[in-house]
């Protein structure tokens, strides 16, 4: 197995909806902040990439809720990666950091375009190898 990435955050009062939970459209701007600010930890920028040429593109979200969050309620978001040809698979989570009770789990699949057309990817591959599920 690789190392996980982790990030705490906090729900803010206007992500809920009016039954006081997450709504769940919310959990893919989780995933995406993690992800971003994995990127930055490693080194990588999303707007340096691109102007190299270099962009990642989402191509397939998978989504299980388990246990809403709630207003103020703190949590700490998980990424591992997966390497699968071209494709690079964030395998991410979301725990509840007052009893690590599991709200949502995601599989997230990108692809690497370089000025355009689909690519391997290798770019990210030596920034991201400790991360990658063995």
């Amino acid at each position: 197995m690789g190392k996980f990435f982790e990030i705490e955050m906090k729900v803010r009062d206007y992500e809920c909806d009016s039954q006081g939970i997450v709504n769940n459209a919310n959990y893919l701007h989780y995933f995406e902040n993690t992800r971003h600010e994995f990127l930055l930890y490693i080194g990588l920028s999303f707007a340096d990439a691109h102007q190299k040429g270099i962009d990642s593109v989402i191509t397939h979200v998978e989504l299980d809720y388990k246990y809403s969050l709630r207003g103020d309620d703190v949590f700490i978001s998980f990424l591992m990666i997966e390497r699968k040809g071209a494709k690079v698979i964030f395998h991410q989570s979301i725990r509840r950091k007052i009893d690590n009770k599991i709200c949502c789990k995601g599989k997230i699949e990108a692809v690497i375009l370089i000025n355009g057309k689909l690519s391997r990817g290798n770019y990210y591959d030596s920034l991201m190898k400790d991360y990658f599920i063995k």
